[in-house]
């Protein structure tokens, strides 16, 4: 039998990379696809406002091959974010994900985020229509808790809220959210992580798919938060920063799909050029896909002098395919007078 979209997302939602804004764009998602066929991408967060009042629709767009992918929203208006669960799973989105763990001070003053978790009655609310518009998947994604709230409490009291709703699928990150005297970096750094109060979540709620996210930086890590019991694990800026290094093994270490590990970095970097030629051929910049390549070869010889190209050629505004692979060619007869001295 086929699977269904909710069994392959619920699936790949084993190992997912988080959204991020400014950061997990549809480039930033191709990119990760080439490295890894399994694991679960998210857009960056789209407010519902944007789309219903703005008309924004473009943001909902994508490329077919970044399946599995899932759609973020923000907002807080129930009806809005109806509308908007529909125009995005009209768009091919199996996944609606509410965002409630941003701390932005930007996201507060529009209700979005974090803040929602002091407003249980608002967000249950907003996903049961958000379910009632589509037949997409609705999930959630929070924080242990905010400001003062003692976690051990509220988080068990919000958890029930949600699955009374009907959601299923619930990302935690593990840490509280500071709505006042922290900034978005720092709240994404002081609050200390609590692995094991998310793995009490899971003995709680077991009817519930549980992911945790916070601080997870390298593969092994992540399964052995999949080992302990948890459902699933998102990875932020660490697959951002050293994409290979995270997903080039998912697909083996995580999904059991396949036993060999992705394509070697350079491969990966020359696989990139089709979409690039297409990209530049609609009006758009290198550097548009470029700048999500830095990390490439994070911890391979050359990755200095990688990261120092890339950013010269993303600097200039005309730069083509053809500047790229000179650049590929570089790095290739780099590493080969690298091998020839280590031979000597």
């Amino acid at each position: 039998m086929t699977e269904n979209k909710s069994d392959i997302l619920t699936s790949s939602a084993r190992l997912s990379v988080a959204p991020m804004m400014a950061w997990t764009d549809r480039h930033c998602r191709v990119f990760h696809r080439m490295i890894s066929r399994e694991v679960l991408l998210y857009t960056e967060m789209v407010t519902a406002p944007a789309l219903v009042l703005g008309g924004a629709l473009r943001l909902l767009d994508f490329s077919p091959e970044e399946q599995p992918v899932a759609l973020q929203l923000g907002g807080s208006d129930p009806e809005q974010l109806a509308k908007a669960t529909a125009l995005g799973a009209a768009h091919g989105y199996g996944e609606i994900n509410l965002n409630l763990g941003c701390p932005s001070d930007r996201v507060q003053s529009g209700r979005f985020g974090a803040v929602l978790m002091t407003e249980p009655d608002v967000v249950r609310a907003c996903l049961e229509r958000m379910q009632e518009a589509s037949a997409a998947e609705v999930t959630v994604k929070c924080r242990i808790g905010v400001d003062d709230q003692v976690v051990e409490d509220s988080l068990p009291a919000f958890l029930s809220m949600i699955e009374r709703t009907g959601v299923t699928r619930v990302i935690i990150h593990a840490r509280k959210a500071w709505l006042q005297g922290l900034s978005p970096k720092e709240n994404r750094d002081i609050p200390p992580l609590d692995y094991d109060l998310v793995l009490r979540m899971k003995q709680m709620f077991p009817g519930l798919h549980l992911t945790l996210n916070g601080g997870v930086a390298h593969l092994p890590d992540a399964c052995a938060h999949l080992e302990a019991g948890l459902d699933g694990v998102m990875i932020g800026r660490a697959a951002y920063h050293t994409p290979y290094e995270i997903l080039s093994r998912a697909d083996c270490d995580i999904f059991r799909s396949s036993k060999t590990p992705a394509p070697e970095a350079q491969c990966i970097a020359e696989q990139m050029i089709p979409y690039m030629e297409a990209h530049l051929q609609q009006g758009g910049r290198l550097h548009q896909i470029t700048r999500h390549m830095f990390g490439l070869f994070s911890g391979q010889p050359g990755a200095r002098h990688w990261r120092r190209r890339l950013s010269e050629l993303g600097a200039q505004h005309n730069a083509q395919v053809a500047d790229y692979r000179l650049l590929l060619e570089e790095r290739a007869a780099l590493l080969q007078r690298q091998e020839e001295l280590d031979l000597n």
